[in-house]
Formats: structure tokens, C-alpha cells, sequence
């Protein structure tokens, strides 16, 4: 499965972005996004499940992004606001066995390109 995220951009703090995730056959998958910035981890940040569309988040981005699937459209979407500094980072979507684990990177299959997410004043 090939994966496309989009909607990146330059943002100041306290601004929102809309990512979104293409793809075919989107909605059979469990579909994570993650992210790394410069010189750091990747971290897992959201997740959203395929069976019963149950969303996770990380503590960091908890009460400020949201995840949402489209299954008409093969799309999932990351709404992101109160954007911080710390959120500036390469995002991707991904193909994930396991929300539950979405945190983890082991548990990602695969991704395409990431959308460049810069947050500055």
C-alpha cells in the first residue's frame, strides 16, 4: 500500500493545520501518523483504528490534535491547533498492526513521503 501525506506548511504558534493521509483501501487499515524533527526520535502520535475507528494520542498532543477517517474519500486526516514550537517535524502516515502500540515503531509498516510541518513566528 502506498501512502501520501499532505498539508504541511509554515504556521505560527497557536495556529492550526489539517494533514491527510491518501490512499487505496485506506479503510481496511489501522493508520498511524508519526513524526521526527531534526536530530531526534521518531515519535508516534496518533493512531486510528480500522475496526471501531478508536483514536489515540500521545500525551504531548493530547486535547489539541484529532484524528479522523474519511472512508468514502480513502483519507484520514490529523486536525492539528494550538500548534507549539515542539510540534515542527516531518509528519507521516502509516500502516500500523496495532493502535494500541502506536507509540512504538516497530509496529509501523509503511509510510510514504512526510508533509514538513514548520512552527514559527
Amino acid at each position: 500500500v502506498q501512502l501520501q501525506a499532505s498539508g504541511g506548511g509554515l504556521v505560527q504558534p497557536g495556529g492550526s493545520l489539517r494533514l491527510s493521509c491518501e490512499a487505496s483501501g485506506l479503510d481496511s487499515y489501522h493508520i498511524g501518523w508519526f513524526r521526527q524533527a531534526p536530530g531526534k526520535e521518531r515519535e508516534g502520535v496518533s493512531c486510528i483504528s480500522s475496526t471501531d475507528s478508536s483514536t489515540y494520542y500521545s500525551d504531548s498532543v493530547k486535547g489539541r490534535f484529532t484524528i479522523s477517517r474519511d472512508a468514502t474519500k480513502n483519507m484520514v486526516y490529523l486536525q492539528m491547533n494550538s500548534l507549539k514550537p515542539e510540534d515542527a517535524a516531518n509528519y507521516h502516515c502509516a500502516t500500523i498492526r496495532d493502535c494500541y502500540y502506536f507509540y512504538a515503531m516497530w509496529a509501523y509498516d509503511y509510510w510514504g513521503q512526510g508533509t514538513l510541518v514548520t512552527v514559527s513566528s
